[in-house]
């Protein structure tokens, strides 16, 4: 599954992982994230989850992506009830190519991905406190905060739980 979009700056393909790009991706992660996984992690969610693992590309460079996974929890917005919910594991943009809405997309055919390829009925994420242009883009996307986890990275700093109904259209 692959589309180009022209995005500023010039032409953007967006495609589902393959195994190539695992490589790539763990790069992008440790170059943009201080939470890094193992080849183990990334390349098992790339064959769990597919069509919701994410990358964008120019000039045959990953310069992003999203990977996520589907878990059974108790619903963020219905009380007691058990949901089938995507969890968005981990998104990232490579510095040089931030602010051309490549992050937008990708959490866009993520969520989509989510809801129709796996029957989640909520998608949810856990964004650092003090991480202002992603919470802002989470927002604009329909977002909204449940909760807080208190030193939930190793650091010690704050995450929020920010959760989406699904499906939704964008």
């Amino acid at each position: 599954m692959q589309e180009s979009q022209r995005v500023s700056g010039g032409e953007i393909l967006f495609r589902t992982v393959k195994p190539a790009d695992i490589l790539e991706v763990m790069n992008i992660n440790r170059i943009c994230l201080p939470e890094n996984y193992t080849y183990g992690f990334f390349e098992e969610l790339a064959k769990e989850y597919p069509r919701a693992f994410w990358v964008a590309e120019t000039n045959n460079k990953v310069v992003g992506y999203i990977m996520c996974r589907v878990e059974r929890i108790f619903s963020k917005f219905d009380f007691l009830k058990i949901r089938r919910a995507g969890h968005i594991v981990s998104i990232a943009v490579l510095p040089n190519y931030r602010r051309k809405r490549i992050g937008e997309e990708l959490v866009r055919r993520a969520v989509h991905a989510l809801a129709n390829e796996y029957g989640c009925e909520e998608a949810y994420l856990e964004v650092r406190v003090n991480n202002n242009p992603a919470i802002q883009l989470y927002k604009k996307l329909g977002f909204v905060t449940k909760e807080i986890q208190r030193r939930y990275y190793a650091d010690g700093e704050d995450a929020y739980v920010m959760v989406l109904k699904l499906p939704v259209s964008f």
